[in-house]
């Protein structure tokens, strides 16, 4: 069990956690108002990475931006937004939102929990009610927040449960697998991050967006973490947040630039 205070901060910087949002991003499109916002506004096939910057920039700008950054990316991730609606979708939804800043936040310390162990109650019960700021950023009224760890265990469980893995969603989570524009050092690396995120997945969610996974990939993938837990808390940490400090760096550069971060 982790005997030192960890908040927010500490988190959401760890470079691993790059991991975590390939998990929430497909956790995320399995709800249907996510998933198909997504599938009809967004082109995975081409910009599946810029869906990952996007996620993480978001979160970078608001646990560790000034208030005016904070604010310059809400402002381009609500411009993005205004054009995803439908009949049976909105991605101004504050349910939907909900959703997302919940993936966010369950699939980050889900990761962190397996690499450098059990958060005490007092610690976990601080950082969730720190975690509501990725959702009350945007449209998320405070109050929808679940009000604690139990009442957040419940909602998760229900949302789980309720979701539906359509051939449009399942589609558009296989262009994040297999994009057809991304550098060539992340497509040398997308077998690896493909497999980890499959992994990392609650099996039900597996099953539903149809990924391969045999009781041989879970038991390679218990020793992988096993692994991982016993060596990447022993990284210096300047290393293992060097990709906080490079998104930083380039959501500042266009901030500069006026080029905006396109979501």
């Amino acid at each position: 069990m982790s005997r030192r205070a960890v908040h927010i901060e500490d988190l959401a910087g760890e470079g691993v956690m790059l991991a975590a949002g390939g998990r929430a991003i497909l956790l995320q499109i399995a709800n249907e108002g996510v998933g198909h916002g997504v599938a009809d506004h967004s082109d995975f096939a081409y910009r599946a990475v810029d869906r990952l910057r996007t996620t993480m920039t978001y979160i970078y700008a608001v646990v560790y931006g000034t208030e005016a950054e904070r604010a310059a990316v809400v402002r381009m991730v609500n411009k993005a937004h205004a054009k995803v609606r439908a009949e049976n979708y909105n991605a101004f939804d504050p349910e939907l939102q909900l959703w997302v800043a919940a993936t966010l936040y369950e699939s980050a310390v889900s990761l962190y929990e397996r690499l450098f162990g059990r958060l005490d109650e007092a610690n976990a019960d601080a950082l969730y009610r720190e975690y509501a700021v990725l959702g009350t950023a945007l449209q998320v009224p405070a109050g929808m927040w679940p009000r604690d760890r139990a009442a957040f265990a419940a909602y998760w469980k229900e949302e789980l449960d309720r979701v539906e893995v359509d051939a449009q969603v399942r589609a558009t989570s296989r262009d994040l697998f297999h994009p057809v524009k991304a550098p060539m050092l992340i497509r040398w690396n997308l077998p690896a991050y493909r497999w980890l995120t499959t992994g990392l997945l609650p099996a039900q969610l597996r099953e539903k967006f149809e990924l391969p996974w045999t009781a041989r990939d879970q038991r390679r993938f218990e020793r992988v973490m096993t692994l991982l837990s016993w060596v990447y808390p022993r990284i210096p940490a300047g290393v293992r947040h060097a990709p906080k400090t490079v998104y930083l760096w380039d959501m500042r550069r266009r901030l500069r630039t006026r080029g905006g971060i396109e979501a």
